[in-house]
């Protein structure tokens, strides 16, 4: 039931009610005989049944393959009867059916091939001058039996001339060297399809084929091609050519859900008519959604599969067809032709006619043919294929005539052998219907494709010429109207081409349809094919996305940014206050407030904090190694210097509070008589650790790239922490012994704490001590220099706030307690009452 229907599709034969002597005409006697190979019928028996040697049953006629015989006959009688090609000489012809079958070729084939008058295939060791049936066969027109043939004629070197077979496999001339067809390649079919493709951004498509030489390839072909231009074949597959196969159904069925499931909207059919028909009458049974679909030639205008019920719900149907040129007075021939086939007078010539081209050895080649109306042929009596028959007569004859000599109007009659036939063959250009027409290396001729559009009119196919393709496509898009509601293209995309600064990352398992990742910061991507993003090098940075690296800026405390110009503000504030102190208490050096201070020593712990103010400096603008090496050393001596001369003052407190009684030691005349020592011993000490920290284990300027961004931050670099400590532990050690010593110390009544201003001062470096050491590690790296500086300058602005300026507000607002009652040394007045004891 399923060949029936089928087969049996818009053939109308059944509806033929008259005999007619068709048949007949597939033989012609003439000067040089001519082989032809087309398919007049449609094989009904599965090969799988066959089990002896038997005649393939052909039993179903296939009216395009009759009007492509029928047009060899036209050529040829059209040639017989023109003056300026071979005057005088006749062409005959042997038409034979192939089915479409390669075994059912291959009969005509080897009868082609027997010695002329002969139903013999002579064995000889050279075959120069063996002369066969025929001395040129026209088709057949499918690759697949074009591959089987073309082996066959190659070996007696008789030219073949397919009017069909695209197969690129067919360029060979090593392995086909008589073979030639007036056809482009699937290669330039499958240029325009791609370029078509492109042209409407579809790349994620299925690609369908039939398991034959011609489905088998194009489907190949494509898919390499697809890869080049990011076009992505979501499935691909392969259905039986054969539609008598057992497992035909099955396999459509697992096609059609195979496809369904991708999601495509765009499916590339490359197959047989026959297998066309049926697939889509799978896809309508089982309700496949509507697709566009690209068509190839061989089934775009094929009445096999156009006349499928509700073949016009598939969808949109875009197609590529041969140029071809216009034989017009083809189609007053066929009906002329099926007119006079019903008279009996031209039927009994026919017959005579075709009886002396020889023994009939093949029987009758196509019974069926005999009941064929005009109404069976009528609509594909336009075929564009029909034109390429056409032109492969012509190129035979023109190619003989060339052989033959003929000038002047006249030919000599010489016998001409297949393979000098040949050789005219590879260098013909000739001319008809006011086209000229040369075969290219590949033995090919090429004038292009048009691309057509299948659309409905009150029922009836229709075909649209969108545009054409040769070399280059050219399309008109607003004459193609798709399935879709708004008539607009659907969309048949798989993300294959990255934005700049993505990679591709294979999506799924389909290995050209990608998912775009962006590029993480510090990593970029110059490449779209790139499939994976490179880090930039150490000395640059790049934002997220980004198809290039950029140059760090080089980041540090800057002199004019926000935070240093606060801390500016700051270093100018405690800078001015100690410079106007010392100024006071230089000026004011001998009252008993500033003597209380300590005197000369109190101008050098001044001198030495406005060195510690300047010193903040240090640590804003770009670091340098010198700048690296001095910053905390001189710190360290400022700070020195001021905590030295307080704790001399810490001792002589200690000294005559606690130790007032004792007996008078080298250490009470060393705080007593030589407080300088002191200071100076200090100082000593702290320059030798300082010279260490400098010349030993100094910090050194580094660029950190891994902290920022965008920056590289340039910072000093604590190479030895321990000796860092030590630097700064010193003074620490100064501190701590200044405020142990002045904690517990009383003051009589009415006398100025002299030890409470001395301990305060010490709280204030402490609590500045306790402010940095967390902030310094809690804080970003890129401000702890500011931290560092406002640590200084805090420390700075305490010692002057609670050891200093009490002192400045009463030598300048209450100058009546600058008196030697008030500002009694506690120190002194103890020391005296020991001597007056002594």
């Amino acid at each position: 039931m399923a060949a029936f229907l089928v087969l049996g599709i818009g053939l109308g034969w059944t509806l033929a009610r008259e005999e007619r002597c068709i048949s007949s005409q597939f033989r012609k006697p003439g000067d040089y005989l001519l082989g032809g190979l087309f398919p007049l019928r449609v094989l009904t028996t599965s090969a799988m049944d066959r089990t002896l040697p038997d005649v393939y049953m052909c039993e179903r006629l296939y009216a395009t393959g009759l009007v492509w015989a029928l047009g060899m006959k036209f050529a040829v009688e059209e040639i017989n009867n023109s003056t300026t090609l071979l005057p005088g000489i006749k062409l005959g012809y042997n038409i034979y059916d192939d089915c479409s079958e390669p075994i059912v070729a291959l009969q005509p084939s080897l009868l082609f091939l027997t010695r002329t008058g002969s139903n013999r295939i002579g064995v000889l060791c050279n075959y120069t001058d063996y002369q066969p049936r025929v001395l040129a066969v026209i088709g057949p027109h499918s690759s697949q039996l074009c591959t089987v043939t073309a082996k066959l004629f190659s070996f007696f070197l008789i030219p073949q001339i397919s009017y069909g077979a695209t197969s690129q496999k067919l360029n060979s001339e090593e392995m086909y060297p008589s073979f030639f067809r007036t056809v482009p390649s699937d290669k330039i079919q499958l240029d325009a399809m791609v370029e078509l493709l492109t042209s409407f951004k579809w790349n994620w498509i299925a690609v369908i084929g039939s398991d034959d030489e011609y489905g088998r390839e194009g489907l190949s072909l494509l898919s390499s091609m697809a890869v080049s231009k990011s076009i992505c074949v979501a499935y691909e597959g392969l259905i039986p050519a054969d539609v008598l196969s057992p497992d035909f159904d099955k396999t459509l069925v697992s096609t059609i859900e195979s496809v369904n499931k991708t999601n495509v909207n765009v499916i590339v059919l490359f197959s047989n008519d026959r297998t066309v028909r049926a697939l889509f009458k799978e896809c309508l049974r089982l309700g496949l959604g509507k697709k566009v679909w690209l068509a190839t030639e061989a089934w775009v205008m094929s009445d096999v599969v156009t006349s499928l019920g509700r073949v016009d719900s598939i969808g949109t149907v875009i197609g590529f067809i041969i140029k071809a040129g216009n034989v017009s007075s083809f189609h007053e021939y066929a009906i002329r032709l099926f007119e006079l086939s019903q008279q009996k007078s031209f039927c009994e010539a026919s017959q005579k006619e075709a009886n002396e081209v020889g023994s009939d050895v093949l029987g009758s080649q196509c019974p069926q043919c005999d009941q064929a109306s005009l109404e069976t042929i009528k609509g594909v009596l336009e075929h564009r294929q029909t034109f390429a028959v056409y032109t492969a007569v012509y190129s035979v004859a023109h190619a003989l005539h060339n052989a033959l000599g003929c000038e002047s109007g006249r030919c000599n009659k010489s016998s001409v052998k297949p393979w000098q036939l040949l050789e005219e063959m590879k260098t013909l250009n000739f001319s008809t219907r006011n086209q000229s027409f040369q075969f290219d290396r590949y033995r090919s001729i090429n004038k292009g494709y048009e691309v057509i559009g299948w659309s409905w009119k009150d029922g009836q196919i229709k075909y649209t010429t969108l545009g054409e393709f040769n070399g280059k496509l050219n399309i008109n898009k607003s004459l193609l109207l798709f399935h879709t509601e708004n008539q607009q293209k659907p969309t048949s995309q798989c993300l294959t081409t990255c934005q700049p600064g993505q990679i591709r990352r294979m999506k799924g398992f389909h290995l050209c349809c990608y998912d775009c990742i962006d590029c993480e910061k510090g990593t970029f991507c110059s490449s779209r094919e790139d499939s994976a993003c490179t880090p930039c090098p150490e000395h640059q940075w790049s934002p997220k996305r980004s198809t290039r690296c950029y140059d760090r800026s080089e980041k540090y405390l800057f002199w004019l940014e926000p935070l240093s110009l606060i801390l500016l503000g700051l270093l100018f504030l405690a800078l001015a206050l100690t410079c106007l102190t010392g100024a006071l208490f230089l000026k004011n050096l001998h009252t008993p407030v500033v003597q209380a201070a300590g005197g000369a020593m109190s101008l050098l712990a001044l001198s030495s904090l406005a060195m510690m103010c300047v010193s903040t400096s240090l640590h804003i603008g770009k670091p340098s190694p010198t700048i690296c090496k001095l910053s905390q050393p001189f710190f360290a001596l400022c700070l020195n210097v001021c905590f030295s001369t307080i704790l001399v003052k810490a001792f002589q407190i200690v000294l005559v509070h606690d130790f007032a009684n004792s007996r008078r030691t080298f250490l009470h005349t060393l705080i007593q008589k030589q407080p300088w020592s002191i200071v100076a011993s200090c100082l000593l000490a702290e320059s030798l650790f300082c010279y260490w920290f400098v010349y030993d284990v100094p910090p050194v300027v580094v660029r950190n790239y891994a902290l920022l961004p965008t920056q590289v931050l340039i910072q000093c670099k604590i190479e030895s922490w321990p000796a860092f400590a030590l630097i700064h532990g010193y003074n620490g050690i100064l501190a701590f012994t200044s405020f142990l010593c002045t904690f517990m110390v009383q003051m009589p009544a009415k006398k100025y704490n002299v030890a409470r201003g001395i301990t305060f001062t010490m709280i204030a470096y402490f609590i500045a001590l306790v402010f940095f050491i967390p902030t310094y590690t809690s804080v970003k790296q890129e401000y702890q220099p500011a931290v560092q500086m406002a640590a200084i300058l805090l420390c700075t602005l305490g010692l002057l706030a609670c050891l200093y300026l009490p002192k400045c507000y009463i030598i300048w607002f209450k100058p009546d307690r600058n008196t030697t009652e008030y500002f009694q040394d506690y120190t002194q007045e103890r020391l005296e009452e020991k001597d007056c004891q002594d």
